[in-house]
């Protein structure tokens, strides 16, 4: 397994939207931050926040793009191509409504399901062998309330378990960045998923 040279945490900036569901991503990226005190400062030329630390030995990227979610792409790309990291080398971090919140599962490409983030970035790295880390937000239950309910805050009671979830997650981290992906899998994949998606493809 390749070690992850770049995690991604999608979301969309600005405060209107800092504690929506959809920005999943944003948070685990902070987190992850503040773990292993890496900074993420602006960087234009990325289109979004951009840092570097040492994650278990191995020198490791992170990106917050400023762009809208349907947009990710062009950041995700921009800073693949600068410093020549390979899609296998890319962990993006997700919302994901096929999974109830309190749940976290790592897999290796596959299909975007509908989400615009995983969409656009597909689309501009041109590959989509890059692994994904999917945090449950859960489903309103129909495809019509999937806008409103992505660009709106979590319950108080499904928020503290998605922030338990990241918290899970954030001890695999390591595990992770090192290509140790069964090992995190084992990890996080112990409570049965709605998907059956119980097998990194790789």
């Amino acid at each position: 397994m390749s070690a992850v040279a770049l995690i991604v945490g999608l979301g969309n900036p600005g405060a209107k939207y800092d504690q929506t569901r959809h920005n999943a991503g944003f948070w685990f990226l902070d987190g992850l931050a503040r773990r292993f005190h890496c900074t993420l400062n602006p960087e234009n030329r990325f289109h979004g926040e951009a840092g570097r630390c040492d994650i278990d030995d191995v020198d490791c990227r992170l990106l917050r793009p400023t762009t809208y979610m349907n947009r990710s792409g062009q950041s995700v790309a921009a800073l693949a191509g600068f410093f020549k990291i390979p899609p296998e080398a890319i962990l993006v971090v997700h919302d994901e409504l096929d999974l109830e919140p309190g749940t976290v599962r790592l897999k290796r490409g596959g299909g975007h399901g509908g989400h615009n983030g995983l969409r656009d970035i597909t689309s501009a790295l041109g590959s989509k062998e890059f692994l994904r880390l999917r945090v449950g937000i859960g489903h309103p239950g129909h495809r019509d309330d999937v806008v409103n309910y992505v660009l709106n805050r979590p319950s108080a009671e499904d928020r503290i378990a998605i922030d338990a979830a990241i918290e899970s997650a954030l001890l695999q981290v390591p595990a992770i960045v090192r290509g140790d992906h069964e090992a995190a899998m084992n990890a996080l994949h112990r409570r049965p998923e709605r998907n059956g998606d119980t097998a990194i493809n790789s």
